[in-house]
């Protein structure tokens, strides 16, 4: 008899919705399964394809490999792909080994260890091709951002955040934020004169990471200090800078030292 189960859900970013998957399964534990007494859950958060899993997940084959649960419910397991080559067969190996019950909401499937061999084969292979599947689409989809992400920057669109002292119109176009880009370069430039950075920080408003990390970086040091960059979108934007100053970049910087 099913008495204590688990849970593992598992999204790319924090902005997706871990409670909601969380939310279905305990749901259908519920339903199907109204003899289990406790339900723990476990939850990770991984970005991207990854060749080992979270945190959580080698727990949870911890817990597994303890007898600690009679059931597994795995929202997506088709996302165990993502792990490796031959992970989701190897889930369901080791919970079968250790009279585990795995469920999947995302593929509808069960497989008990009482199972005919035959049908628990049948369904590992359509547990380990879905996953295949869903991996190959991830990855197209990867594919596919990035190709955008490459055309937007070849015409001239700024991609994600701006850096600080810079913003981007309707069009993703760079522009200088003067006043953010002046305050930010005059805290650089008192961290150059060796002032202490927490009191710069405090001073300026900026976080003591973020100067420290401008700091630091050759290359964005020389956007402030220098008025110079390596792509030639802030170079078009700090162009703007230029006009309106009316000075050449190292005008620019003698007149904040």
């Amino acid at each position: 008899m099913v008495q204590s189960a688990a849970i593992y859900a598992r999204v790319s970013t924090p902005e997706q919705h871990l409670q909601r998957q969380l939310d279905e399964c305990r749901e259908h534990i519920i339903s199907n399964s109204p003899e289990v007494t406790s339900i723990d859950t476990y939850t990770d958060v991984i970005s991207g394809v990854s060749k080992h899993g979270g945190e959580q997940y080698r727990e949870l084959t911890e817990a597994i490999e303890n007898h600690d649960y009679d059931l597994v419910v795995v929202h997506e397991i088709s996302r165990l792909s993502r792990l490796g080559a031959g992970e989701i067969h190897r889930f369901i190996q080791r919970c079968m080994e250790r009279e585990t019950v795995v469920e999947s909401l995302d593929l509808g499937l069960s497989i008990h260890v009482e199972d005919p061999p035959i049908q628990r084969t049948i369904y590992t292979m359509i547990a380990s091709i879905m996953g295949d599947l869903a991996k190959i689409e991830h990855e197209q989809y990867l594919l596919r951002i990035q190709s955008g992400i490459r055309a937007a920057q070849q015409a001239g669109r700024w991609t994600g955040r701006p850096p600080r002292g810079f913003v981007t119109d309707e069009n993703g176009v760079l522009h200088v934020d003067i006043e953010e880009f002046l305050r930010t370069r005059e805290a650089l430039l008192r961290l150059k004169h060796g002032e202490r950075k927490l009191v710069v920080a405090e001073n300026s408003g900026i976080p003591r990471s973020t100067l420290v990390g401008l700091f630091r970086d050759e290359q964005r040091r020389a956007i402030y200090l220098d008025g110079v960059a390596t792509d030639d979108r802030l170079n078009r934007a700090l162009a703007e800078l230029r006009a309106f100053s009316d000075l050449a970049p190292n005008e620019l910087k003698s007149r904040f030292d």
